[in-house]
């Protein structure tokens, strides 16, 4: 395979193949994650057939993009993979949880070589452990699961295994073999393989054995060559499927191909007859015996050319609705429409702040027309912005695993339950939620999963679940991780917390008890581990989530589990936000805060300790936040100074926002403040109203905090 590598890098040599290196690392992640997902799955009692052939082809697709592009090493490891999945999907062997848990290994392997091919660094893997399990493996034995060993950055890489092993082995003496193709639709692609076979030096002779009939879309060649018959088959399977491509033993009859000078026609009717009785790896059968079991033998290949050709079909259509269904498209261009188009709703809302002044009766087609652009730039906007929401399955995806290990160490038994995994959320926000789900994930298998004796002795099954849902709530995203562990103890968190000092009455409410886990630094595991325990996580988790506009919540119930719950904002470039006036300055409220507003009426805002102000809203009583005296806005009207209460909430609190008046509800393109001018405290952001002046987004979070102080 070494010599086919390097022969086949000199037939693209006039091609610079670093232009599609991008598409190939992009795709060999996906590949890889892919087939993290399946190994996953597999069901070792009952492996289905489609499960461990989709495995198969991802290993196969990043092995034929690895030696087309030079990456030996990437290649060779592929290699065994592939040789090892194909036992397995030929139910020569059958799956074990060792062999799973060495090929999730080889795929980690895969990444930090692709990793290092890219350019990005890190250590250099020796995979010499890795590949000694897989041959072995491929041998029928049993092999302990090795660690990828990690080489000092100042070493140069392990010299490449030679890719010949026990799984494919291989003959230094020429041999003669039969390669039948097809059914083909058009057999002039059996003609591609001949040209790509020739192009290659030193790999042996081929020709055609069926005079170039081919009228049951067959074709039959005879290839002398010294190679292996699974390096054979990954050449020819650069033009056609896997299942289109068979190699068997040639028989005698077929010393002579059609046509052929000195070819009795009876002995080559007759080795038409029992030619094709000998399937790879077939004793030989000559005489009698051979004729009897030609028919049988005959039908078999007949339902194996008939059974591939639907699979093959399938797979030709499912990549023909990928291509044509899909394009990459980077990152940065997405950013730059998402800002154009951010630039047009602001034009938009000019053009429509001034067209109020005019006469619409005198006017009509400019009215109209505006109204369209509203209507237009709006679908636009939406559009547009449902490039960058990518599913939240992108996220779940990298937790099976992560929990498989996790449990592993651990001694549990753990089911992952995920829902909602089409919902979708902005790809900034992503990126930035993955390592808070990460930490809750990790939270609830450490801390809420009991071990399986624990649980049998509750009355619990011994597998513990933990659920991962996302769904859509107005204009924001829920994501929620559960778990049917042992929940959070009011009273031992109130213990902890005193002993750290913080003031933790009896008298507090169970939402207040479960917030204590965000202080810093609160931990209650008895015994730090490298899992957790070191108290550092609760409360970055929060900041993080915070950081994005979002909110934490938790509920518990000891004995029973606990969930807690992110709620974040489907994207950070473009809301709808509710404006109202101070003074002459407007201010943003988004409007998923917003709860409710009235007008003050005298006697309804109450004043308590001589500065502080509440208000009683059904029942319940809240503080009020004079935004005149919060952003200090100087006063030039006092007629209609606070005379409206805006009710808004965030955090799992509520505050009441006094404002002069309510201007009115629009989309907002949002401007990062602290970038473009600094951090300024209980103020989120910025934008440009349709008059070209400034307005600052209102923190609801910060001002719930500050009223509460």
């Amino acid at each position: 395979m070494g010599e086919m590598t390097s022969e086949g890098a000199n037939i693209g040599a006039g091609i610079d193949l670093s232009q599609f290196y991008q598409v190939f690392f992009e795709e060999a992640g996906e590949n890889l994650d892919r087939m993290e997902a399946q190994l996953l799955e597999v069901d070792l009692e009952a492996a289905d057939d489609e499960e461990l052939n989709s495995i198969f082809r991802c290993a196969h697709s990043v092995k034929g993009g690895a030696a087309t592009f030079g990456f030996a090493d990437v290649a060779e490891l592929t290699h065994q993979m592939e040789t090892l999945l194909d036992k397995l999907r030929r139910h020569e062997l059958a799956p074990t949880a060792p062999m799973v848990d060495v090929l999730l290994q080889a795929g980690d392997a895969l990444r930090s070589l692709l990793a290092r091919h890219q350019g990005s660094g890190g250590s250099v893997i020796d995979t010499i452990d890795l590949l000694v399990a897989i041959r072995a493996m491929c041998g029928g034995g049993a092999a302990p699961v090795p660690v990828a060993r990690k080489i000092a950055e100042s070493m140069q890489p392990a010299p490449a295994a030679p890719m010949a092993t026990a799984c494919a082995a291989a003959s230094p003496e020429a041999r003669e073999l039969e390669l039948r193709v097809g059914p083909l639709k058009d057999t002039k692609q059996a003609d591609d393989l001949i040209a790509l076979f020739k192009e290659i030096t030193d790999l042996g002779l081929i020709e055609p054995i069926d005079g170039g009939q081919a009228s049951d879309g067959m074709r039959r060649f005879k290839v002398v060559t010294t190679a292996t018959d699974s390096d054979l088959i990954d050449l020819f399977t650069f033009h056609v499927a896997r299942e289109q491509v068979q190699l068997l033993p040639m028989t005698a009859g077929y010393g002579f191909h059609a046509g052929a000078p000195g070819a009795p026609a009876d002995e080559e009717a007759a080795a038409t007859e029992v030619g094709y009785g000998f399937f790879e790896g077939a004793p030989g059968a000559p005489g009698a015996n051979a004729a009897e079991a030609a028919p049988d033998a005959h039908a078999s290949a007949a339902s194996v050319a008939t059974a591939a050709a639907p699979r093959a079909a399938r797979t030709e259509k499912a990549a023909a609705a990928l291509e044509s269904t899909t394009l990459r498209v980077s990152v940065e261009k997405v950013d730059q429409l998402i800002n154009l188009v951010g630039e047009l709703v602001i034009t938009q809302a000019m053009l429509a702040q001034n067209s109020k002044q005019i006469d619409t009766a005198l006017y009509q087609q400019l009215v109209a027309g505006l109204a369209d652009l509203d209507r237009n730039t709006r679908d636009l906007q939406e559009s547009v912005m449902s490039i960058r929401m990518i599913p939240m399955s992108t996220v779940f995806s990298r937790f099976p695993r992560m929990l498989r290990d996790l449990a592993t160490k651990l001694g549990k038994k753990v089911e992952f339950v995920t829902k909602g995994e089409a919902t979708e959320l902005d790809k900034g926000l992503v990126e930035k939620i993955t390592d808070p789900l990460t930490h809750l994930v990790r939270n609830s298998c450490d801390h809420g999963i009991e071990l399986p004796a624990e649980r049998l002795a509750k009355g619990k099954p011994e597998h513990g679940t933990i659920t991962l849902a996302a769904s859509h709530q107005g204009g924001s995203i829920l994501i929620e991780v559960r778990d049917d562990g042992k929940g959070l103890s009011r009273e031992r968190l109130i213990a902890k917390a005193r002993e750290r000092g913080i003031d933790a009455p009896d008298s507090m409410t169970d939402a207040d008890v479960w917030s204590l886990i965000f202080a810093p630094g609160f931990s209650t595991a008895e015994v730090v581990t490298d899992v957790s325990g070191r108290g550092v996580g609760m409360d970055v988790v929060k900041k993080n989530i915070t950081a994005l506009g979002g909110t934490v919540e938790i509920d518990s119930a000891e004995g029973y589990g606990m969930s807690v719950k992110v709620r974040l904002p489907l994207t950070l470039a473009i809301m709808d936000g509710m404006s109202v006036g101070v003074g002459d300055e407007v201010y943003i409220l988004p409007l998923m805060s917003v709860i409710e507003s009235f007008q003050v009426t005298p006697g309804l805002v109450k004043t308590i300790g001589g500065s502080g102000h509440v208000i009683e809203v059904r029942d319940e009583y809240m503080p009020v936040l004079d935004l005149e005296q919060v952003f200090q806005v100087p006063r030039f009207d006092f007629e209609n100074a606070g005379g409206i209460i805006v009710v808004a909430e965030a955090e799992g609190g509520r505050v009441a926002l006094r404002v002069d008046s309510l201007l009115g509800q629009q989309q907002i393109v949002v401007k990062n403040l602290e970038s473009n001018y600094r951090r300024v405290d209980d103020i989120s952001g910025a934008t440009i109203m349709g008059d070209g002046r400034v307005a600052l987004i209102l923190d609801v979070g910060g001002l719930v905090r500050r009223s509460r102080h």
